[in-house]
């Protein structure tokens, strides 16, 4: 294929300005996105409910409209989903993005209107392009095509015609520019298909005859993807497939338990990670760096407003919010977003820790639902994910996917952490590698030190080595298989463990 990317690299280039915002150009940004939501909001069955149009200032917006999680905004929602218009976002939505349930264990149907997805998606994915050629001027990325990993519609709801239920991911490449199909594989009609016994196979075929220079998805599932391209080619590395592969752009979970991982199966010389904050409810970041560490910048123009409640607040029935110029560096906060999807002041469930404010940098913290604070600990998943790269890089070994859970105080036993961990590479020894990974985890979460110390408080962590493919399976056996599911990394309670080790138990 004739290299594109010359000609790309010029059309993307007037995206780069945004590239390194002060504090005062958010502010800016940031408030131009406020009005303008606004404005569209006051046409809204929404916006008459909350007085929107005698809201002329930022305080009278807090105390109008409060900060939510999406079971206040379901009934909305659900109306939108059957067919009504104007109710959170003038006009009427036909695609909706299906999230992972929420703790009543309903589904979340997040509106996909054609605002969110012209003005934020699709264009967010551009300014991950423009960054990626801004960092690498040698990229032949457009060269070849791109292995983009998606879901699939299906749900059990009975729909209208003409509304659409499914992954993201689905509805990105379902409604994407025709042209962009010349630059992609699979086709569309294996991308979108439902059932991933039938789906990989086809997958692996398609993509082992293309000329794959770049991939997007989520590690956890392109992992399987690459090692079932190389199983099936009789290849070292993946690079033995596709030799001109150059960047893996993810997103959806951390990379960091993975890298190591990836290392092994690609050429490192030439492979290239590019991560993306690309939730069902907006485009948020991208990685502007080639310091992975130095976090991603958070997109100011894509028909977000921005608020970040501090960890403190999140138990207050009024949380006290911050705008993006407001935020401090090294900071933890929950993410409220204002969105031309029609979701307004909610919380998508991230938390966010503030790397810098000039740009804003953020690094994702972890689920303000997912975490461990059975003892006082307060794990988060960046904790998590941290100490076991520490652990995995002393013990040689590979993580393929893990989660954890509290074993609560019980017979004159003191309460400790389990893990449940499955391992592509696994340790020499597990005793050592638990050793190490409670080691770790004092290290990077002084709370879970203080517990740890002297064994009065909490007994060093356990773990138990997962089957092959346990999660896919367990995934599998709640129908959320594929796509951007994934088991949650830390629960604070054991109703997944249980149901986990159950099935891990079973020949």
């Amino acid at each position: 294929m004739m290299n594109f990317t010359p000609i790309f690299r010029r059309s993307l280039r007037r995206m780069m300005p945004l590239s390194t915002m002060t504090v005062d150009s958010t502010r800016t940004v940031q408030q131009n996105q406020w009005e303008w939501l606004l404005a569209n909001g006051r046409r809204t069955l929404f916006g008459s409910m909350h007085g929107m149009d005698r809201i002329d200032s930022y305080e009278e917006f807090c105390r109008r409209i409060p900060v939510v999680e999406y079971p206040a905004m379901r009934d909305l929602v659900m109306r939108m989903v059957n067919g009504e218009r104007d109710i959170l976002w003038p006009g009427v939505t036909r695609r909706f993005a299906q999230s992972s349930g929420t703790s009543d264990g309903k589904s979340k149907y997040i509106p996909l209107t054609a605002d969110s997805l012209k003005r934020c998606h699709y264009r967010g994915g551009s300014y991950v392009v423009a960054h990626y050629l801004n960092l690498y001027p040698d990229s032949r990325i457009f060269s070849g095509k791109g292995f983009i990993l998606g879901g699939s519609y299906g749900n059990a709801l009975e729909l209208k015609p003409g509304v659409k239920v499914g992954d993201l991911s689905a509805h990105l490449i379902d409604g994407i520019n025709p042209l962009v199909n010349l630059f992609r594989v699979p086709s569309k009609t294996t991308a979108l298909m439902e059932n991933w016994e039938e789906k990989l196979p086809r997958l692996v075929s398609e993509a082992m005859k293309a000329d794959v220079t770049n991939i997007s998805g989520v590690p956890s599932w392109f992992m399987t993807v690459i090692k079932e391209v190389i199983n099936r080619s009789g290849a070292e590395t993946i690079h033995d497939v596709w030799p001109n592969l150059e960047v893996f752009f993810h997103g959806g979970i951390s990379f960091e338990p993975y890298r190591r991982e990836y290392a092994r199966l690609t050429d490192t010389s030439r492979m290239r990670y590019l991560e993306t904050y690309n939730a069902s409810e907006g485009f948020f970041a991208v990685q502007t760096s080639l310091d992975h560490s130095a976090g991603m910048e958070m997109l100011m123009d894509l028909g977000t407003f921005y608020e970040f409640v501090p960890l403190k607040e999140l138990d207050d029935p009024h949380p006290k919010a911050l705008r993006a110029w407001e935020v401090e560096p090294g900071k933890i906060y929950a993410l409220v977003i204002t969105s031309c999807n029609g979701l307004w002041r909610y919380m998508p469930g991230d938390t966010v820790k503030v790397l810098s404010v000039a740009p804003l940098r953020i690094a994702i913290a972890g689920r303000t639902r997912h975490f461990i604070n059975a003892f006082g600990e307060e794990l988060m998943v960046f904790n998590a994910d941290e100490a076991l790269k520490q652990a995995s890089e002393k013990t040689g070994c590979h993580v393929v996917n893990y989660t954890a859970c509290p074993v609560f105080a019980e017979g004159g036993h003191r309460g400790r952490h389990q893990w449940l961990i499955e391992f592509s590479t696994p340790p020499a020894d597990l005793d050592t590698f638990a050793d190490e990974l409670d080691k770790a985890l004092t290290q990077v979460n002084s709370d879970y030190q203080a517990k740890r110390a002297g064994n009065i408080f909490l007994d060093r962590l356990s773990i138990t080595v997962a089957q092959p493919g346990l999660f896919d399976r367990w995934l599998a056996s709640t129908g959320k298989l594929g796509g951007q599911r994934k088991v949650p990394r830390l629960s604070n309670d054991r109703a997944i463990m249980d149901a986990m080790l159950e099935m891990n138990s079973q020949p």
